[in-house]
């Protein structure tokens, strides 16, 4: 069992990197599309496509799994992970730069690691935790000392994020704790569940003021969350927990800011300051540092 073990924690380590890149990206189409249509509205678009993609593997991977699956926790995980989650985070970046709901986004790890020690009592190498120090540190510059950005809102919208970054982590605690149940069938069911409890207020919204003219580029963004930034990248993150502790997944969403930060630069000219720069050197040295193999 245990000669198996590198071998998964490399392959967790290139799933979690992967998924941090697409994640990075939907700052950016989040903001895109939340100009175009209600936040409500297009989480509940998106959280029905990713609910499609998914769907062909979870039929393929039911007929082949015949384990009863958990569903309190997983009722949990698609309240935390899918229904509040995007109403908290689709509603606070229509007020948001990209760039700074990115860059909040990195308060992650502290909200996942120290429950993790506490709940899951996963033990907190020094390396571990010198790394969270540091990479809060830069998220601490980047997201807020350092930022230059202004909006209407601002605070509502910055405290829905931080709500968002609370859900998760209860999202990846729980996932955590079912890593011996199949990843398809918890991150499918989970979606499933989430997605079918988040559907009455956007229907509610449509009932009372209809579609509204939505341009290509918004639909575009739509798909792309819905099928990558949901269903691919869910599947790939509760692949990753599989193998690796929650505390260092948790700290590899530092890779967020950063990635984030840099996307809606070049896409939407949000502004970095130099202090920004510096706080994603840090952040990195943070992940590079929380990632060292333990003895």
């Amino acid at each position: 069992m245990e000669k198996h073990a590198p071998a998964g924690r490399i392959k967790g380590l290139i799933s979690i990197i992967f998924v941090m890149l697409i994640w990075g990206s939907s700052f950016t189409v989040t903001k895109i599309v939340v100009t175009e249509m209600s936040p409500v509205l297009s989480a509940g678009i998106r959280n029905v496509v990713a609910c499609l993609a998914l769907l062909p593997f979870y039929l393929v991977r039911r007929r082949q799994v015949k384990q009863p699956l958990p569903y309190k926790q997983l009722v949990l995980m698609g309240l935390a992970g899918t229904t509040f989650y995007y109403f908290c985070f689709n509603t606070g970046m229509k007020y948001v730069a990209a760039s700074t709901g990115a860059l909040i986004e990195g308060l992650v790890p502290v909200a996942i690691a120290v429950p993790a020690a506490l709940i899951l009592k996963e033990h907190l190498a020094k390396t571990t935790i010198a790394g969270i120090l540091l990479s809060v540190t830069g998220v601490i510059l980047v997201g807020f000392v350092g930022n230059a950005q202004k909006s209407a809102n601002a605070l509502l919208g910055s405290s829905l994020i931080v709500a968002a970054i609370s859900l998760w982590s209860v999202y990846t605690l729980l996932a955590r704790s079912l890593k011996d149940t199949d990843t398809v069938l918890i991150t499918t069911v989970s979606t499933f569940i989430g997605t079918a409890l988040s559907l009455p207020v956007p229907l509610y919204e449509l009932y009372q003021h209809g579609m509204p003219p939505v341009p290509l580029k918004a639909w575009a963004g739509i798909a792309y969350l819905g099928i990558f930034a949901s269903a691919l990248a869910y599947f790939m993150y509760n692949k990753a927990l599989e193998s690796l502790p929650a505390a260092q997944v948790g700290n590899f969403l530092n890779l967020i800011p950063v990635i984030g930060a840099l996307i809606a630069f070049i896409f939407l000219k949000d502004k970095l300051t130099a202090l920004q720069l510096a706080g994603g050197v840090l952040v990195l040295a943070g992940i590079w540092l929380s990632s060292q193999r333990k003895a």
